[in-house]
């Protein structure tokens, strides 16, 4: 089996989109793993398989490169925007994903924005093992908690260089807390309008950067009263745009980039 796909990334968020509209949908958990595989497939932080829909442009499915389902992923749903409104001539388009229908918009500078919908705040929907209140967890340094889809814990640090996020990361993803394993932010408040970040990614390790990671962190930031409505995210790999009014959905902003294009061989089924 042959497939096809396009390699982008969103501040070095580095994505691929397989297009499967008209056809079957061939990935399965192995296959997922095996072109997440950055020695022997192509690699990168998320996949997305972008199929048919009724009631919007197409439907996205996202894997992890160790081959679990991913709920949400800002920098994959921007990257599909953009491709597809570069073959329709529109600069808006709606995309289906677990998250719901989420609206897409075109802006300047090669930049996309998606309403990633509204942040789920409630301990069960994050979801946490106990009632507890997610602003403020009881775990060693006090994170918040809020899920975008996928779950998100979020540190408030001093000084973010001193902290390994390689180290504690791996631990923090599975604490029992949180029994569907989580994504881990260690967020610096630059002021109230910027912030730096890095993340463990949950199945991934440590990305240059994270859409969903970004918003999940912001939303935490102003729950907690830190931070404005409007934030600029300082990741590893560069910056992108978060706002959040604080009732309705979370608006991600930043550049998507292609890489390269081809055909992947061999895969097995």
């Amino acid at each position: 089996m042959t497939l096809p796909f396009v390699k982008m990334h969103a501040h070095g968020d580095d994505f691929i989109i397989i297009d499967r509209r008209g056809q079957d949908d061939p990935i399965t958990a192995q296959v997922a793993r095996c072109l997440g595989n950055r020695h022997t497939g192509i690699g990168f932080n998320q996949l997305a398989v972008v199929l048919d829909c009724a009631d919007a442009a197409a439907r996205i499915k996202f894997w992890n490169p160790n081959g679990t389902p991913l709920e949400a992923c800002g920098s994959a749903t921007r990257g599909v925007a953009d491709r597809l409104m570069q073959e329709t001539g529109t600069d808006s388009i709606v995309l289906r994903t677990e998250r719901g229908l989420l609206t897409c918009v075109r802006v300047a500078g090669q930049r996309v924005s998606v309403n990633m919908g509204a942040p789920s705040l409630d301990w069960a929907a994050v979801p946490l093992a106990e009632p507890l209140d997610t602003r403020t967890l009881p775990i060693s340094g006090s994170p918040a908690a809020c899920s975008m889809g996928n779950p998100h814990c979020t540190f408030f640090v001093e000084d973010i260089a001193a902290v390994d996020v390689e180290a504690l990361g791996p631990a923090l993803e599975v604490h029992p807390i949180f029994p569907a394993r989580t994504n881990v932010h260690f967020v610096q408040v630059l002021d109230r309008r910027h912030i730096r970040l890095r993340i463990w990614e949950r199945g991934g390790g440590v990305p240059l950067g994270s859409g969903s990671c970004c918003c999940g962190a912001v939303v935490n930031g102003i729950r907690r009263g830190l931070l404005d409505d409007t934030v600029e995210v300082h990741c590893d790999g560069g910056t992108l745009t978060v706002q959040w009014d604080g009732q309705g959905g979370v608006l991600l902003t930043g550049r998507v980039e292609p890489i390269m294009q081809g055909t992947v061989y061999a895969i097995p089924v």
